[in-house]
């Protein structure tokens, strides 16, 4: 007899599901992720790169999360997204620009120093994805108590890797670290320059402990792997996507020469390498978790609610504000908490494994905050392209309300049955367009019909995934909800 859990939106054979499904996941993934991490590049940070999270993770969990409960699959978007987040603390604007900075162009030895940086912060910032997600997927139940132990214990082994790895920091006295990947006099000693402290290593030493409890403790397979496997993904994906831009630096002449006359002078290079970067490792990312999908499990011991109503509501509270207040209020001095991910952590991780409205919550309007504040922000304070109560309503109050809305359907749905195909499809639908939306306007509206800027060739390329990502969407709800009214016909007549 058929059931409702066995369904999948995608192509199958008599022995599972197709091998169209990997170059599909790679594709759809690659562009979900290429989307948000461009995206990121207008918002920054923590917050900034959970966009990218966000988005990756309804591709992922759509494609590979059948086996999941609604709940279960809201867990693992929200755990990528958190996981996305702790690189955001990581300085990178400097290991970049030793690879393309004028003075640094031709500097061979100063190119692959800089590559060999971003490879490890990138493999840090992607590590912690893969790790998260992998967690989300695997069936094993972590418990709230738990994590709220395992988060102090990583953030104490980051500050003993910072001290090991990121330590002695003296600019004033030209003292840095042994392994430093900013800029510094070594490669300009004649310049004056400000170099800046770093924190990798101290990220570094957190994922090294994370992976050692997920594989000698908790014996979790596919977060293991997942996580081995992001920072490949991140490594590979940042040093390639600064290689184009690199490429471009370095070549210029001929780069802008082969290029059509309408688009050389507007394409934004930093903008394509964060592009790069997402799709690169989004593409990695994906390809890994299809090599591993037959550790994807569902255990109804994930989906168990630990919290109730009113103590989500409080930790949602505490969470809201010092997310607002370190991103614009500044009044509690609350800044340090959110500049650090892994403190910043706490709180999202104990709502996400215990509660039953919170992993759909940060999925969608939690994450959503800083972004439409940040818009607004941008578009009627700092400038005055939109008047502050249009903005108000557009830019805050209605994708916010859109997402807060559809969350609480959502697992309101998921309590009666809802497929995690229909959750995670209708889940990539809202946040690809609200993002896509609050980042257009952020781009002022750069329509490929009107004069060109520096925006243009970005937009397209958002707009072309978000098309792409909004097909494939309906596409897997159309065949889950055919595939769920067959069956339940079937159930129905007793066949």
């Amino acid at each position: 007899m058929p059931t409702l859990a066995d369904d999948t939106a995608l192509p199958t054979t008599n022995n599972g599901p197709s091998i169209w499904l990997l170059p599909v996941a790679v594709v759809l993934t690659a562009m979900a992720a290429g989307m948000g991490w461009g995206i990121r590049g207008q918002y920054g940070h923590e917050t900034g790169a959970m966009i990218a999270g966000v988005l990756a993770g309804f591709t992922l969990v759509m494609l590979f999360g059948s086996k999941l409960t609604s709940l279960g699959a809201a867990r693992a978007v929200a755990l990528m997204a958190l996981g996305v987040s702790f690189g955001g603390s990581m300085t990178y604007g400097q290991t970049v620009g030793l690879t393309h900075d004028g003075p640094l162009i031709g500097n061979t030895a100063a190119l692959r120093w800089g590559l060999f940086g971003l490879f490890v912060k990138g493999g840090v910032w992607i590590g912690f994805a893969g790790a998260f997600l992998g967690m989300g997927l695997s069936g094993k139940r972590y418990r709230p108590l738990e994590m709220a132990i395992v988060i102090p214990a990583l953030v104490g082994l980051f500050f003993v890797g910072v001290w090991a790895l990121n330590r002695p920091y003296d600019p004033a006295h030209r003292v840095l670290p042994t392994l430093y990947f900013s800029d510094d006099w070594f490669w300009e000693p004649g310049s004056e320059l400000k170099p800046r402290p770093e924190c990798w290593g101290g990220l570094l030493v957190a994922l090294a402990a994370l992976i050692g409890y997920l594989t000698l403790v908790r014996r979790d397979a596919l977060a293991r792997n997942m996580a081995l496997i992001g920072f490949l993904a991140g490594g590979i994906g940042f040093a390639s996507g600064q290689s184009v831009q690199a490429f471009h630096a370095w070549n210029r002449e001929l780069v802008d020469s082969t290029l059509p006359e309408f688009l050389s002078p507007h394409v934004n290079w930093w903008n394509m390498m964060e592009i790069t970067f997402g799709m690169v490792f989004g593409g990695i990312l994906a390809a890994g978790l299809w090599f591993n999908r037959h550790l994807i499990a569902r255990s109804d011991d994930c989906d168990k609610v630990e919290l109730t109503a009113p103590w989500e509501l409080a930790l949602l509270a505490a969470h809201l504000t010092v997310l607002v207040d370190s991103g614009f209020l500044g009044l509690g001095n609350l800044r340090m908490f959110a500049e650090f991910g892994l403190m910043a952590a706490f709180y999202p991780i104990i709502g996400i494994l215990a509660g039953r409205y919170w992993p759909y919550l940060f999925a969608l309007p939690v994450v959503m905050v800083p972004i439409a504040g940040k818009t607004l922000r941008e578009l009627s304070f700092q400038n005055t392209e939109v008047s502050e109560p249009v903005g108000w309503v557009t830019l805050v109050a209605l994708p916010l309300a859109i997402a807060t809305v559809s969350a609480i359907a959502l697992a309101r749905r998921g309590r009666r049955g809802q497929s995690p195909v229909i959750f995670a499809a209708t889940g990539l639908l809202l946040s690809t367009w609200l993002y896509f939306g609050l980042n257009f306007a952020f781009f002022r509206v750069p329509w490929p019909w009107e004069t060109w800027t520096g925006r243009t060739p970005s937009g397209i390329i958002f707009m072309v995934c978000s098309i792409c990502l909004s097909v494939a969407a309906v596409v897997c709800l159309f065949r889950t909800s055919r595939k769920h009214a067959a069956d339940s016909e079937a159930i129905a007549s007793g066949n």
